[in-house]
């Protein structure tokens, strides 16, 4: 029998046929990381790439635990790149506590990569602006909560669900009240892309504060 790590080293990771980044003068990359990955989402959107706003969230406990799971972004403004949850949640509690954090979008039908690395901050009212637009099954799981709690019985959670689900469409206007939008400020966004025969190309946006200006360098891949 074929061993698991052969197994993995038989798997094709990116498409063939994927154009490079032959970026030979930074100076003409946009002034922002923020103008860059508008471009490069869209470009992964319009390639029909499924759900490219989902991104890996990794965060740290006040013991330094680390921790990752994947989430939606929810915005991108001058400010940062936006996500939402419970802040009772784990990531909510490892986000109070170390509000520092990464995420990683992964686009590998296009052969691209993004990491943002910086400070968090919540804004409960864009949160429950954040909350009101979402789906009312959407709405539902965040009113059952409990999140990463042990369930006995899976049949306690449809039930729950059931419950939520017709209270939030009996009150559009009902807001989970521990319901937040955090904005991830970014001090680092690299950006990574592959392409057959070229190569990988990695580019690095970093700041030391939010007043500075961005400086961009080419790094080794």
């Amino acid at each position: 029998m074929t061993s698991f790590r052969a197994r993995l080293r038989d798997l094709q990771v990116l498409p063939d046929g994927l154009s490079g980044w032959e970026l030979t003068d930074i100076s003409v990359l946009p002034g922002t990381p923020h103008e860059l990955f508008e471009t490069w989402f869209d470009e992964a959107a319009a390639a029909g790439l499924h759900a490219p706003h989902a991104m890996t969230l990794s965060t740290a406990g006040a013991d330094g635990t680390v921790a990752a799971r994947t989430v939606l972004l929810t915005d991108l403004s001058s400010a940062g790149w936006w996500f939402a949850g419970h802040a009772t949640s784990p990531k909510g509690r490892d986000l109070a506590a170390n509000p520092h954090a990464a995420l990683t979008f992964l686009w590998q039908g296009v052969g691209r990569q993004v990491r943002v690395t910086g400070a968090v901050t919540s804004h409960p009212e864009a949160g429950a602006a954040d909350f009101r637009s979402r789906s009312a099954g959407s709405r539902a799981t965040a009113l059952v909560d409990h999140q990463s709690e042990v369930l006995d019985d899976l049949a306690d959670h449809r039930e729950a669900w059931s419950a939520a689900l017709a209270e939030v469409r009996a009150d559009p206007e009902l807001v989970v009240p521990t319901w937040t939008a955090w904005c991830l400020a970014p001090t680092t966004v690299e950006f990574w892309r592959s392409g057959g025969g070229t190569g990988q190309t990695r580019v690095r946006y970093r700041r030391g504060g939010q007043e500075e200006a961005w400086t961009t360098e080419l790094l080794w891949p």
